[in-house]
């Protein structure tokens, strides 16, 4: 019988039944086998991976990162692909890390990105901070896993790539607020915001002022 906060752990050709005698909300999370399949090819130099079924457990991280992915999926917010893929990724190397057959040790890399790799990838935000942006098209011009890249990027920048991308949109924004030709929901757009209320929680957050009153100062 199941509890609160409890899970299974079901990888694929295996099934597992629960019950329960109450109401119930219940969440599942499917991960790609590529996925895992290459996390554990970049980040342990083995081209097999096994995970365990586990009738019931209790793991905290896996719990927060599927309520985050939840509230991430509801809010339909643009960017919201570059924080999934971030998400799911850190998922897929916790699974592999502790839920698998073997003891894989973890390939490590310590530094940051390179100076050319860092502006590289400034330069592809930058270029797109209007559009959609994907993880694994990221770390593919630093050469990198996704996992690897997001650890990289932090060291360098002391932000994740998806804060790094609000910031750059907020920044954007300023320019065109102070340029005044544009509504406050056009700039919106045009810096990758889904609409004004998303620009103005973000704006507000990392500036102190609303777009609004900023563009009037």
């Amino acid at each position: 019988m199941f509890s609160d906060g409890a899970m299974a752990l079901v990888p694929m050709k295996h099934s597992n039944q629960a019950r329960w005698e109450q109401q119930i909300e219940v969440m599942m999370l499917n991960l790609d086998s590529q996925l895992l399949s290459r996390n554990a090819e970049e980040l342990f130099e083995i081209d097999q991976i096994e995970l365990l079924p586990y009738a019931q457990i209790y793991d905290s991280l896996i719990l927060q990162i599927g309520m985050a992915l939840k509230a991430d999926l509801e809010s339909h917010k643009l960017g919201g692909r570059l924080y999934a893929e971030t998400l799911t990724n850190a998922l897929a190397v916790h699974l592999l890390r502790n839920y698998s057959s073997h003891n894989y040790k973890l390939v490590c890399y310590l530094g940051g990105l390179s100076p050319t790799q860092l502006a590289l990838i400034k330069d592809y935000i930058n270029d797109r901070l209007d559009q959609e942006l994907n993880l694994e098209e990221l770390a593919a011009i630093a050469q990198l896993s996704a996992y690897h890249f997001c650890r990289s990027f932090k060291r360098s920048t002391g932000f994740t790539p998806h804060q790094y991308v609000i910031r750059q949109r907020v920044e954007r924004a300023k320019l065109m607020l102070k340029g005044g030709k544009m509504a406050i929901a056009e700039v919106a757009i045009a810096c990758g915001f889904t609409h004004q209320s998303h620009l103005n929680r973000h704006f507000k957050r990392l500036t102190g002022v609303t777009p609004k009153k900023f563009s009037n100062s």
